[in-house]
């Protein structure tokens, strides 16, 4: 199946794509139409290119692959934000980002507010400040094409909806700097389901809460029935499977068959 990834937003609207999981490595952009445009050689345009040219520095860096930036003065200031997963290696987290320096400003050409996303990385810009600012659209959704045998959905999706819930609860009390879990947990018939969620690190705990709320609440409509799934958006994702997809030496836990 083809993939658009350049997405167009119209004022006070969000777009959700559906792809199949194995497709989630490659990037998916939105373009954010109802914060204007700027021209070529511009002030902005200027404040822009300069930004983005320094953001994925060592300097930059939190410590955990949050990347936090503001260039020039109002009202031509750009504000810029990246985030790496939460087990991606720091030289893998800046190789990702200085991609998407280069990969966000063509897919979404003169736009002044962008997101991209990569299966590592996050990068986000705009002409506002998006520091503590929770957010959950636009957003990109991914399922797996293939279902839960369908006598086991009910217990299956439990077990899916606890260990996200324990995760959650996790990454959100993770503090300021990292607010990422992963773990494992053991679905009927010995299936292993794995887990991940994440949170941009500045946001408070009840932020990192209801942002991942928000995002578990699409589960139904896009991912029930699926054995994988996952929600890119602006300021938190998850993301389970029956594969393990992030590095396990960053977070080995192992959550009990029986979740309350």
């Amino acid at each position: 199946m083809a993939m658009n990834t350049s997405v167009v937003l119209p004022l006070l609207c969000s777009i959700i794509f559906i792809f199949v999981a194995q497709q989630a490595t490659a990037q998916s952009t939105a373009c954010v139409d109802d914060k204007g445009n700027y021209t070529l050689n511009s002030i902005y345009h200027d404040n822009l290119n300069r930004l983005l040219s320094t953001l994925p520095s060592s300097k930059n860096d939190n410590g955990y692959g949050f990347y936090h930036l503001s260039y020039g003065k109002s009202p031509d200031q750009v504000y810029a934000i990246g985030l790496c997963r939460g087990d991606t290696k720091p030289d893998v987290c800046r190789s990702c980002l200085n991609d998407s320096t280069y990969v966000l400003p063509e897919r979404c050409p003169n736009r002044k507010e962008a997101v991209l996303w990569y299966d590592f990385c996050m990068l986000r810009y705009s002409p506002r400040s998006l520091f503590g600012v929770v957010e959950t659209r636009p957003n990109v959704i991914y399922h797996n094409t293939e279902n839960v045998p369908s006598d086991i959905v009910e217990e299956y999706f439990h077990v899916v909806g606890s260990l996200l819930d324990n995760l959650k609860s996790r990454a959100a009390a993770g503090g300021s700097l990292r607010k990422f879990a992963t773990a494992n947990a053991t679905a009927p018939r010995f299936r292993t389901i794995y887990g991940l969620v994440q949170c941009t690190p500045e946001l408070s705990q009840v932020d990192c809460n209801n942002c991942l709320d928000d995002a578990f609440g699409y589960i139904p409509g896009c991912c029930d029935g699926k054995i994988g799934g996952q929600l890119l958006g602006p300021s938190c994702k998850f993301r389970y499977e029956e594969y393990l997809f992030y590095n396990s030496t960053t977070a080995p836990e192992v959550l009990p068959p029986s979740l309350p």
